[in-house]
């Protein structure tokens, strides 16, 4: 996962959303309130082309799943399941793009909460993921700094589906060939061609292996955390590359 800003939807979706929530809050019970949000929700035709769309416009790489990181966005998730929070079903700020597999294999309706009830998983659209899990780069696992981190490490699956941890791994090296091109390239006063690699490598799924790369450059550790990668750490240390690459997603560490 990586931080991501929430994108702003038109007045009249604003007002649709709006609508439907009135709609369940005037039901009797809370399993009238539910029932009505899944039948609601199961026929919004007219504002889920609008909600996606925001979603998209948000999403990491091209559409990727906002959880994993890796595959297509293809599901509008609602953070806090609308099983237990019917209100929220048409609440904006609760919808986010995930890939069908952490969505229905994963996530499913799973909401861990802490013991005062705040929620365990991780929202990217409010806080920073890289305060919760730190991405043991070479290896392409996730510890978890937090509760919440492990919590996001265990329902989301993130060290146990092998293909997302070999995919993390192939990012890393990727990523490293991105930016020696990069500094080639722009050696060489070829500026339009280092733009477009920054923007493909940007566009790449498992943009977290990256963001967590810069991150983790700047960690008073940092010698020990690229240890064997000195090479790469220089280059995330490099002050052109990090403006080129870091501003272009308005990024900063």
């Amino acid at each position: 996962m990586i931080r991501l800003r929430r994108a702003v939807l038109s007045p009249a979706t604003k007002e649709r959303l709006t609508a439907y929530t009135d709609d369940i809050r005037q039901q009797a019970t809370e399993k009238e309130r539910k029932d009505r949000a899944k039948k609601l929700w199961a026929n919004s035709r007219q504002v889920r082309p609008a909600l996606r769309a925001g979603l998209v416009e948000m999403a990491p790489g091209h559409e990727r799943c906002m959880y994993c990181g890796d595959g297509q966005g293809t599901d509008i998730d609602h953070f806090e399941p609308k099983s237990l929070a019917p209100l929220r079903t048409f609440d904006w700020l609760n919808h986010l793009l995930a890939c069908s597999f952490c969505n229905s294999n994963q996530k499913r309706s799973l909401f861990p909460t802490a013991p005062d009830g705040s929620p365990l998983l991780v929202d990217p659209t409010t806080e920073d993921p890289l305060d919760h899990l730190r991405l043991v780069l070479p290896l392409g696992t996730y510890r978890g700094l937090t509760d919440r981190g492990r919590a996001c490490i265990e329902v989301f699956g993130l060290n146990d589906r092998a293909v997302l941890v070999k995919g993390r791994v192939d990012a890393y090296e990727r990523a490293g060939i991105f930016m020696r091109q990069w500094r080639i390239t722009m050696d060489d006063g070829e500026c339009d061609e280092a733009r477009k690699i920054v923007r493909i490598a940007w566009d790449h799924p498992l943009i977290d292996v990256l963001v967590n790369m810069f991150h983790q450059s700047a960690h008073p550790a940092a010698d020990a955390l690229f240890a064997g990668e000195e090479k790469i750490l220089d280059l995330l240390r490099d002050p052109e590359l990090r403006t080129a690459f870091l501003h272009f997603r308005g990024v900063r560490y």
